[in-house]
């Protein structure tokens, strides 16, 4: 599977979407004076204690306080505490941290009072982005992520990545780093660093320890709260945990950016350095792509997948609810249960493709249609599993329940990406909605489709507007020549003043206009 990144850079919004074989599997879009990033680490403080639920309200500057819960400030936070104070105390000349003397582990079924108090100072990391009303979510269990290897403050377990699947590499992965780990770091191996020599690790290893460090020496509590560390760009932070063996192109609209990323590329993966290409042309590069006309069918509440099957998506404040259609699909086969199978199997592959794309996150509820083999039913609940596999957020499924429903659970870490897809009729001036003008064409496409296998047609016509007539017919390998090769009947394209902008009409040889038996 070859990999894409394509970064548009434009009127202080940067677009970042990633393509797997040509195919549209994730999008992030934010404003460059977005505050908060899952990563970045604050100096805070403390604002209300609340003893009913175990938990701090911590100022980081949202407008929202911040939430941080007693489970979230992580064991060693006595050590990351007072490794703090004495950070601050000493303006900004702390002890080195492989001379600190670590403090004994909080108890885990402690209370938040026991450890926290109002106005007191703490250092603190986003896991989750502000949500619909509620601000961050917190952690005090401090990590700082590598392309390799994340590096954990005053931890002493090293953990190898389960993906991992060769022991032999597991364990000379955990001996290599057992051997260079500084004193109270610990060590996460993510699953790209499998093969990577010593020399490698070790200068990535010191480069993190170098971060951690320097975040101190100008640490004080004149201007709190503040950003100590602060996560790589989106961009970087995508490239870094996507580049593999497969990544071959990472395109971007934006000369600075494209510089940035040049370097970065050039720090952790020089030999990937020329897959870094700066787009010139003078349209805009997610159109020149075919980026907006994926995302145009993507998003909608409505998302056809195979041969008329469709998706209905619906969103709640609780849950997410996806209904699993076959459309005209049903009447391809007598056999239903077939019909079934087919359908939802590749119903699972759309939807895995969805909650990647959207970022959907907590609780979504699958109703796929009924299938009465058991067989079956293992098979579709081993193919999400499958499908879900490449998902990096962690996740959970449930097999299907007696009423064919099939329950997943995604991690959220920001807000969902939402976007409209529905554009302004052209004929009543926006008073009313259309679907995507872009999509039009294979809407049309799709319907010709159905029409000519129920009626068998020599030739038809299709009667639309003007506009789209010159459309279809521009070029010489114009839409009008491509469809009467798949669809194997001669198609004529006529324009029709008469129709409105998005309306079409198919004449048969009779001159009869002809449309589906059953709808």
């Amino acid at each position: 599977m070859s990999s894409e990144l394509v970064i548009n850079s434009a009127n202080e919004r940067v677009s970042i979407a990633l393509l797997e074989d040509g195919k549209l599997v994730e999008l992030n879009e934010s404003s460059l004076k977005q505050q908060f990033s899952v990563g970045d680490i604050y100096l805070a403080r403390v604002k209300k204690i609340m003893p009913g639920l175990n938990a701090a309200f911590i100022d980081v500057g949202y407008e929202k306080d911040a939430f941080l819960h007693y489970l979230d400030l992580g064991p060693q936070f006595s050590s990351l505490n007072k490794y703090l104070l004495q950070a601050i105390t000493r303006k900004g000349r702390p002890l080195p941290i492989n001379k600190f003397k670590r403090q004994p582990d909080i108890n885990k079924h402690g209370k938040i009072n026991e450890v926290l108090k109002q106005g007191q100072y703490i250092l603190v990391q986003i896991a989750k982005e502000p949500i619909s009303t509620k601000g961050p979510r917190l952690s005090s269990e401090i990590s700082i992520a590598g392309r390799n290897i994340v590096l954990m403050p005053f931890s002493d377990k090293i953990s190898i990545s389960s993906k991992i699947s060769s022991q032999e590499e597991k364990d000379r992965l955990k001996n290599l780093l057992t051997a260079i780990r500084p004193q109270n770091f610990g060590i996460i191996v993510r699953t790209v660093a499998e093969g990577k020599k010593v020399a490698e690790l070790d200068s990535e290893l010191r480069s993190l320890v170098k971060k951690w460090e320097k975040a101190f020496e100008q640490l004080n509590n004149r201007k709190v709260p503040k950003l100590v560390i602060s996560e790589l760009s989106r961009e970087s932070a995508v490239v870094r945990d996507h580049l593999n063996g497969n990544f071959d192109g990472i395109h971007i609209s934006d000369e600075k950016v494209f510089n940035e990323m040049k370097d970065y590329i050039r720090e952790v993966a020089p030999e990937k350095e020329k897959i870094v290409k700066l787009y010139t042309g003078k349209e805009p590069i997610f159109d020149k792509l075919g980026i907006v006309k994926q995302i145009k069918g993507a998003f909608g509440k409505t998302v056809s997948f195979k041969q008329g099957a469709y998706l209905i998506i619906e969103h709640t404040e609780a849950l997410h609810v996806v209904d699993v259609n076959s459309g005209n699909r049903s009447r391809s086969s007598s056999d239903q249960e077939t019909n079934a199978v087919e359908v939802n199997l590749s119903a699972a592959d759309e939807i895995a493709r969805q909650l990647r794309l959207r970022d959907m996150g907590g609780i979504i509820v699958v109703d796929f249609i009924d299938m009465n083999k058991s067989e079956h039913r293992q098979q579709l609940f081993d193919r999400m599993k499958e499908a879900m596999g490449v998902d990096k957020t962690k996740h959970n499924i449930l097999p299907l329940s007696k009423f064919g429903l099939m329950q997943i659970t995604r991690q959220r870490v920001r807000p969902e990406m939402h976007i409209e897809t529905a554009e302004s009729c052209p004929t009543c001036n926006g008073t009313g909605k259309a679907q995507p003008a872009i999509l039009f064409p294979e809407m049309v496409k799709n319907e010709l489709s159905m029409l000519i296998q129920e009626h068998q047609p020599s030739k038809v016509d299709l009667m639309v507007h003007p506009f789209i007539a010159a459309y279809l017919k521009k070029g010489f390998f114009s839409e009008e020549r491509k469809w009467r090769k798949e669809l194997g009947c001669k198609i004529n394209i006529q324009a029709a003043e008469s129709l409105h902008f998005m309306e079409y009409k198919v004449i048969n040889a009779q001159g009869e206009e002809i449309q589906r038996k059953t709808k």
